[in-house]
């Protein structure tokens, strides 16, 4: 199973400097088992606010990233719940302060480890940090 970070979403679904080699990766995935947690459902909306905030996108390209979300969600990807021993697993990864993890790439380490999926990330320290904590990460 391959569990998807928000980073390689927010790539797949608006224009950054990855966006093609990522949409290319997607291609070349058909029949794998592709999943995302609530969480993701959540931090991708964030991120899409955060970019229209801070003008790296238009109303518009927000609206046509989360329908292209939505179109994923519906059809490539499974979302996985997130539970409470998921959330404590987190904050332990977490309180390794010396990995610099933040909250939400804790969980989608705890979540993606318990599943016992790799975590398919644009984000070298998340990667890192996986390895670290036993969680199978792949850099993309």
């Amino acid at each position: 199973m391959f569990y998807l970070d928000t980073s390689v979403l927010v790539a797949a679904t608006t224009n950054e400097p990855r966006t093609i080699e990522i949409l290319a990766w997607f291609d070349l995935q058909v029949g794998e088992d592709l999943s995302i947690s609530d969480w993701v459902v959540t931090e991708f909306s964030a991120a899409l606010s955060v970019k229209l905030r801070t003008r790296q996108i238009k109303a518009a390209e927000r609206v046509d990233a989360l329908a292209a979300f939505a179109r994923l969600c519906a059809g490539a990807l499974a979302l996985l719940p997130v539970s409470r021993s998921q959330f404590r697993t987190a904050a332990r990864f977490a309180d390794t302060h010396a990995l610099g993890l933040r909250g939400s790439d804790a969980l989608h380490l705890a979540v993606s480890g318990d599943y016992g999926a790799t975590l398919y990330t644009l984000d070298r320290r998340l990667s890192e940090a996986g390895a670290s904590l036993g969680v199978k990460t792949a850099l993309l």
